[in-house]
């Protein structure tokens, strides 16, 4: 089955986080599910080559390129953090390259994400962002190389 279209699956998170509307802590709580439901990352992979650097708690990411599409896989060391790096996962995992290096994570700003996670979880969530989003394009130039 086709994985829904990165924006349609945006416009999922939204709805899902307006049922909190202005409760920050059931939107931290929600993150934390989130987080919960996140698959292990093995243990093969905690390794300090996939740490997403500027992260205040430990993250590690790794991809997989199928074809045209990436896959992520990652963890955290703290529930908050997992539940970012799992909304990221659900949106931009298993979609085509191009799309995920080309996506406007507009959901972020929607959802208001900035009002509840702090200025230094901001900051690791972009890093975050921005890993994934140059796996995706150095896999697009691995790809035109083919």
């Amino acid at each position: 089955m086709e994985k829904a279209p990165i924006n349609t699956i945006q416009d999922e998170i939204i709805e899902e986080f307006e049922l909190f509307e202005d409760d920050r802590n059931g939107k931290l709580e929600y993150l934390i599910d989130l987080g919960e439901k996140l698959p292990a990352l093995e243990e093969e992979h905690k390794v300090d080559n996939n740490l997403i650097k500027g992260c205040q708690s430990k993250v590690w990411l790794v991809s997989e390129r199928t074809a045209d599409r990436l896959k992520y896989k990652a963890d955290s060391n703290t529930a908050i953090t997992k539940g970012l790096i799992a909304l990221l996962i659900r949106v931009l995992s298993e979609q085509k390259i191009g799309d995920i290096a080309r996506a406007d994570l507009y959901f972020i700003r929607d959802i208001g994400m900035n009002t509840f996670i702090g200025s230094q979880r901001s900051n690791g969530f972009a890093n975050m962002i921005n890993q994934m989003k140059l796996e995706a394009a150095l896999a697009y130039q691995e790809m035109e190389k083919e």
